[in-house]
């Protein structure tokens, strides 16, 4: 899509397995690995089932031939550096959940969390504060937490609903578990149909 990312985040590491080894088998354009390679290093992966798929393109195998020892080395070209310890100066997050499908609400609040909080602890501060309005619940899954339902309203597989997260209007590429808002972000959780 010409910034590198490849399907979304959880993709990316799948999607690089087979770039980087199918080469020979698509046509001869290229494809920008650099810029790929980018997201995946600039992305803080935080559950293991990504982590798994990404980790193999990282040092130029795929799960085909990961059984071919291939240690990386710290500081060789392929690693990426170790990241800064973020700051947790308390940062504002707005956050906001609508329903248009049926009886329709939309509540809007403020949280103050530290920073690097992920988006799942902002919805526990909001919770905490107003529980009438933002009481939520999650499954465990292999991704991470999944949000089943919010203000009582479930998501439903026969009716094909489910909580959507956006940011600005365009959806969140990682789950409540790891994402983790700027400050003042509006987040927004809208009841959907896939």
């Amino acid at each position: 899509s010409g910034n590198g990312m490849i399907g979304n985040i959880y993709s990316m590491g799948l999607a690089l397995q087979a770039l980087e080894t199918s080469s020979e088998f698509y046509a001869p354009r290229e494809w920008d690995r650099a810029q790929a390679f980018g997201v995946v290093y600039n992305h803080d992966y935080q559950q293991p089932m990504a982590m798994a798929q990404v980790l193999p393109a990282l040092v130029g195998k795929s799960y085909l031939n990961a059984d071919t020892h291939a240690l990386c080395q710290v500081g060789c070209p392929r690693c990426p550096p170790c990241p800064l310890s973020p700051s947790t100066a308390p940062i504002t997050v707005q956050f906001s959940i609508t329903n248009t499908l049926k009886n329709y609400f939309h509540y809007s609040t403020s949280v103050c969390v530290p920073g690097n909080s992920t988006l799942l602890r902002v919805m526990k501060v909001a919770r905490r504060e107003k529980p009438d309005i933002f009481c939520f619940q999650t499954e465990q899954t292999s991704w991470g937490p999944f949000v089943t339902s919010i203000h009582g309203l479930a998501g439903n597989k026969t009716q094909r609903t489910y909580w959507q997260f956006f940011s600005c209007w365009s959806p969140l590429q990682e789950g409540v578990g790891t994402y983790k808002p700027k400050n003042w972000e509006h987040i927004q959780a809208i009841f959907s149909t896939y």
